[in-house]
């Protein structure tokens, strides 16, 4: 098959991580992957990785982007790829308006993947009207069907995100003197038990929450450490602060340590007696959870949204009441004093995920082959 991806850009974050990773597993398994975007810091790595990177300006939200579907048109019947696959609004609506004016017995599979819980509106709804749509969660897909089922031309297919087996495992050696470097630089973790809560610093994400479950934990127990990994959003760098007032209020500014945004997040996994997802509003997936599963470090999490899902096929144990902090404390004593441990779903694996991915494809072009694909 040759696949076309496209989307904003290719810089930083969860949509253009996925394009990378099922860039690569397009390619190991022998298709030709292109990825069409306006370009960034992550070209050379896809291009290393052996698919080609296409440079268009497809990421203005402004009418003038409409300019780009003729282009779009002209690339894409130059290239004649099998499947096209949007992942993003604006190139979801460039894409759609070139495609529909190609011949219906030629033209590729038009697939897209909602990566969110867009906001409601026709803008939003060009995520619903390819021919097949990805949800990343069952939580995604019942949003979808909720609000943009007029739209869809078939039920949406859950593929979950997956976690890369061979960046998240125990049996990785953690890198020599990471531990010693990291206790150097937080002294106050060393001979701790760690709380981990990985996520930017943002008012939902939970980490109110989090700094007062350390306060009461810290009432029974001296050996554990709360741990805030993530940098704050831009222009919210306040909020950074009002989380070290809170902690300072709550007398355990000694207890919690604060370490910014990191490239080694695995090792954090890896050294947690326990990790947390307490986003407070339906969250599309729960990467971090997964990733802590495949650490094999128990996770605890609100039964809200797709990090559920991820808890209840990796560790159901974790799961706790939305914002019912007292559970919240019943359950970190309980796990902290058990030896339970997560078990990493196959169907949270990036090798399922590709997969799936490369099968739903593949099924979209035998419906082709038989004359049933149809999508104006």
């Amino acid at each position: 098959m040759k696949v076309i991806q496209l989307l904003p850009a290719l810089n930083s974050g969860g949509v253009e991580r996925g394009t990378l990773d099922l860039a690569r597993a397009l390619v190991s398994a022998g298709h030709e992957s292109i990825v069409v975007s306006s370009g960034g810091r992550l070209v050379a790595q896809l291009e290393r990785e052996g698919s080609r990177h296409i440079a268009l300006p497809v990421h203005k939200k402004s009418l003038t982007s409409l300019r780009q579907v003729r282009p779009l048109r002209r690339l894409i019947q130059e290239l004649q790829p099998d499947i096209l696959h949007v992942r993003s609004r604006v190139p979801a609506w460039l894409t759609y308006l070139a495609w529909k004016k190609l011949s219906h017995k030629s033209r590729p599979r038009l697939v897209s993947t909602a990566h969110g819980l867009y906001s409601i509106n026709r803008y939003s709804a060009i995520m619903a009207k390819a021919e097949q749509v990805i949800a990343i969660s069952d939580c995604v897909k019942n949003y979808l069907l909720d609000n943009y089922r007029d739209y869809l031309h078939a039920e949406p297919e859950t593929i979950y995100r997956g976690v890369d087996t061979s960046e998240f495992s125990p049996d990785i050696p953690s890198p020599a003197g990471w531990l010693d470097t990291t206790l150097e630089a937080f002294p106050a973790l060393r001979s701790k038990r760690w709380l981990l809560l990985p996520g930017r610093l943002t008012r939902w994400k939970g980490q109110e929450d989090f700094i007062q479950l350390v306060a009461e934990l810290a009432k029974s127990r001296s050996d554990i450490h709360g741990v805030v990994l993530g940098g704050a959003e831009k222009n919210k760098e306040h909020f950074a602060e009002e989380l070290q007032v809170l902690a300072h209020r709550l007398g355990v500014a000694h207890r919690v340590s604060f370490v910014g945004h990191r490239s080694d997040i695995r090792e954090w996994y890896r050294h947690a007696a326990l990790v947390y997802n307490l986003s407070k509003k339906p969250e599309p997936f729960g990467r971090t959870v997964i990733e802590a599963a495949a650490m094999g470090t128990p996770i605890i999490g609100y039964d809200i949204g797709g990090p559920a899902e991820s808890l209840r096929g990796c560790f159901p144990a974790g799961l706790v009441e939305n914002g019912n902090l007292k559970a919240l404390l019943e359950t970190s004593h309980r796990l902290l004093e058990s030896d339970e441990k997560p078990v990493l779903a196959p169907a949270f694996t990036f090798a399922e995920q590709a997969g799936r991915t490369i099968a739903l494809y593949e099924k979209m072009l035998a419906e082709n082959r038989a004359g049933n694909g149809a999508c104006n």
